[in-house]
């Protein structure tokens, strides 16, 4: 089936409190997207954020970001009074996030909500608890300590805490067992208002792509609570770090500074925390796309300390024997394959040993920088793919128009025989929308026409990233329709229609 989807994530869709969230601002979205003929909703990964506001560093891989939990839904289920949050400073600028006026507003509105929800807890809480209690708990005691240290990295905690010592850990449970309790209860009422979400999309025939970072964040729940799984050394430090090489995007590579994994130990313990992990992503979306996917394959490993990429090297991932393990244990799941930057022979065979359609970008066909271009051009697409014109890490169309090489837009335009047209990004999606691949997603800052004011992400940069919003009315009915006519020229129209 040929389908069609735009990528938006949370927090870039409006509404009166800084950020996008999982209420009736997304609802309404979901109505866009029912309206525009399309199937799919791509968004970024919703758990919690931590230093630079990245979706791709969390504290937890399993825990849901605070931030989108929706203070008018709170207030509609008798939490709050909306005189709790009406009053605050969200930010100056309807069209970015402001991160800082979140984190210093948004959680005493929370734990107002929190302590209404504690005072009568229900059975459905009691339930949420102690179905996730093996991740859950060991969230409430980090985000706990960290919040009593000060929000200084676990590996500057006392040594015992550390180290996780049993008597130590009991000790701090009962210091912070208020606290405990407010961390247990946001990731309640994040997962039931996700739960109400996820319902009303799949009850409109929208189904939910996420995403799933390949690595996780040194100062993260998950490396102070299973620190086998990771490559550390006796103090519990990485030995090396994840990156990319160098290349002819950047001279220094990319120097991400995750943790890496103990393939060895993982493939001894048959993979259970990414049978775990995977399992419970797929519980939570409709379609799972698991980030830089070549690192299963191999992956580039930098020493710590390096103050750039340049010194890595390549080391064997896991391979196949990963993927089995996860079929064994939970079937076949509905997952992409993120098969973007240097891809070797071997890396193509891991994806189509998978079955996982990978994805193909419109934008690298064109770059002549890129030695993979050729396999970006549509002609040579095959049909178990997801196409883009742009991910959230590239410019959007009418910004790359502008910031690519005068000679690689010139290419580009004769190709897509977009012969000055206005609109521009009109003729991209109706190139990624004609073409074999069964599945195409669009960003929706290509739907809307925005440049590069609009751009999601700029890796290896810091600054503002993450925080574009869109208008408010930006989601038209005029706009749902043009939509719908092309996913109906295209054969992309969901099959009830």
């Amino acid at each position: 089936m040929r389908t069609g989807g735009i990528l938006m994530h949370l927090t870039s869709l409006p509404s009166p409190y800084g950020v996008g969230t999982m209420g009736a601002c997304a609802r309404r979205f979901v109505d866009f997207l029912q309206a525009a003929g399309q199937s799919l909703w791509q968004i970024l990964p919703i758990c919690p954020t931590s230093y630079g506001d990245s979706p791709y560093q969390s504290f937890s891989t399993f825990a849901g970001n605070p931030y989108l939990i929706d203070l008018d839904d709170l207030a509609a289920d008798g939490l709050l009074d909306r005189a709790d949050y009406e009053g605050l400073d969200w930010g100056s600028d309807p069209q970015r996030v402001d991160y800082g006026k979140l984190y210093q507003n948004r959680y005493p509105v929370l734990r107002k909500a929190c302590k209404a929800l504690l005072a009568a807890p229900t059975a459905d809480y009691w339930a949420f608890c102690e179905e996730n209690s093996f991740w859950l708990e060991d969230y409430a005691l980090f985000m706990a300590m960290k919040e009593a240290n000060g929000g200084e990295p676990w590996t500057d905690w006392e040594p015992a805490i550390q180290n996780r010592d049993r008597v130590a850990l009991n000790r701090v449970r009962r210091a912070l067992a208020a606290d405990l309790a407010f961390w247990r209860g946001v990731q309640y009422l994040f997962f039931r208002q996700w739960k109400s979400l996820k319902e009303y999309a799949n009850g409109k025939g929208i189904r939910i792509i996420g995403d799933l970072p390949i690595y996780v964040s040194a100062d993260s729940v998950d490396v102070w609570a299973h620190p086998e799984q990771f490559q550390l050394d006796e103090h519990r430090r990485p030995t090396e770090v994840a990156g990319c090489p160098p290349d002819g995007f950047s001279a220094d590579g990319q120097l991400w500074g995750n943790p890496l994994f103990d393939w060895d130990y993982m493939e001894r313990d048959n993979f259970s925390w990414w049978v775990r992990r995977i399992a419970y992503q797929c519980e939570i979306y409709d379609v799972l796309r698991i980030d830089h996917f070549r690192g299963f394959d191999a992956y580039y490993a930098i020493p710590y300390g390096e103050p750039t990429a340049q010194n890595g090297r390549w080391r064997q991932g896991p391979g196949i024997k990963l993927f089995q393990a996860v079929e064994r244990a939970l079937g076949k799941k509905e997952i992409i394959a993120e098969d973007l930057g240097f891809l070797t022979p071997s890396v193509h065979r891991l994806r189509d040993e998978t079955g996982f359609p990978g994805m193909k970008v419109l934008e690298f066909a064109f770059d002549s920088r890129d030695k993979e271009g050729p396999a970006y051009l549509p002609h040579n697409y095959p049909v178990n793919c997801v196409v883009y014109v742009g991910t959230h890490d590239n410019e959007p169309a009418m910004g790359w128009l502008v910031t690519a090489r005068p000679e690689d837009v010139a290419y580009a335009r004769e190709y897509l025989h977009l012969d000055g047209e206005e609109g521009e990004n009109w003729g991209m999606m109706r190139t990624v929308w004609a073409s074999v691949g069964r599945c195409v997603v669009v960003q929706i800052q290509d739907v809307l026409g925005l440049g590069s004011e609009a751009r999601m992400n700029t890796p290896s940069t810091l600054g503002r990233n993450w925080t574009w919003r869109a208008r408010e009315g930006f989601d038209s009915p005029e706009l749902a329709a043009k939509l719908h006519r092309q996913m109906e020229l295209y054969g992309r129209l969901p099959q009830t229609e």
